[in-house]
């Protein structure tokens, strides 16, 4: 190679890589990276937020642009896997997807070892997921008056099944008793996965599932169901009643999800994240998938995220003392 060709070889290469760095620096703020972002759930799997985030991952993976890992880490009502993300390094590698569970436990835990406000930063409420109260398909009630009826001649007899003590699955059954003015015997399980299994197999009698979790056993005809928790039918179910159209009035208890990290994530960091997820949950396959579940989506700002969880933790504060639901 004389000098002539080396010179433009070089030149070549120059030019080329160049262009490589002007490309570079108009790629989107969701560059490419092998780095995995820790997804963590505070839940088992099978309950309503495990199926709706196996169901947003592929998409999060792409507009976040790296690989996202789903982790199921249930234990004492959540507190377990909300405690991962608390002492995660403010990085964005490690986020949750939080439910209700999340604000409800300081109301019901006389200790906790983080605060459930403070200890994290809120970076959307992505929307809601309805709840539904489902019996094993031998108990002979068929509605909630039916089932009010039976608990009414049988108040020693029955059993109340729960994801765990102080959930919000709890919460909304405890609730539904009371707005009932009934009587069971509440079975707390680690996990709606378990849960699901002794309604389906008659080893408890119902229960408040999350309607994604328990749908295609309702459809199967596996457990049936008495009727939805929120005010309003799901269009994802249409045909189940509400518990408030059913005779009280005033029961309306849904659940919802939200994407967190942990304290003092930069500003920066708090965007990205909130906006790959915002593109995600828009993304035609996620939802048709949120569509069939019957979840509402609705992202909310940083901000409005934050005042939300005030909001909503004060709420249950009430509704666990009314319960009186109080755990160590």
């Amino acid at each position: 190679m004389n000098t002539l060709d080396h010179f433009t070889l070089n030149r070549r290469s120059l030019i080329a890589l160049g262009a490589a760095s002007l490309a570079g620096a108009s790629l989107p703020a969701f560059a490419q990276t092998d780095k995995p972002v820790r997804l963590v759930l505070p839940i088992s799997a099978g309950s309503g937020v495990d199926t709706i985030a196996r169901a947003a991952s592929p998409a999060l993976t792409k507009t976040m642009g790296q690989p996202v890992v789903i982790e199921n880490l249930p234990g004492a009502g959540g507190i377990t896997g909300a405690a991962t993300v608390a002492k995660a390094a403010p990085d964005g590698s490690t986020l949750g997807l939080f439910s209700n569970n999340h604000v409800i436990n300081p109301a019901v835990y006389k200790k906790m070892p983080f605060d459930a406000v403070n200890d994290f930063t809120p970076i959307s409420v992505i929307g809601a997921t309805p709840l539904v109260l489902v019996a094993t398909k031998s108990l002979p009630a068929n509605n909630v008056k039916e089932l009010i009826a039976l608990l009414k001649a049988k108040p020693d007899d029955y059993n109340l099944a729960s994801s765990g003590n102080g959930t919000i699955i709890h919460l909304a059954g405890m609730l539904f008793l009371d707005q009932a003015g009934v009587q069971a015997r509440h079975i707390p399980y680690k996990g709606t996965g378990p849960m699901v299994t002794d309604i389906i197999s008659g080893q408890v009698q119902f229960g408040v599932v999350a309607l994604p979790a328990i749908q295609s056993h309702i459809k199967s005809g596996s457990v049936k169901a008495i009727g939805l928790c929120g005010a309003t039918r799901s269009p994802a179910a249409p045909e189940i009643p509400t518990i408030a159209e059913q005779g009280l009035p005033n029961y309306d208890v849904e659940g919802w999800f939200a994407v967190v990290g942990p304290a003092k994530l930069p500003a920066a960091e708090v965007k990205r994240v909130h906006d790959a997820f915002v593109k995600a949950f828009a993304m035609p396959d996620v939802v048709d998938a949120m569509n069939k579940q019957g979840n509402i989506v609705k992202p909310s700002s940083p901000e409005d995220a934050a005042k939300f969880f005030r909001s909503e933790a004060a709420r249950y504060a009430d509704l666990a003392k009314k319960a009186s639901i109080s755990l160590d």
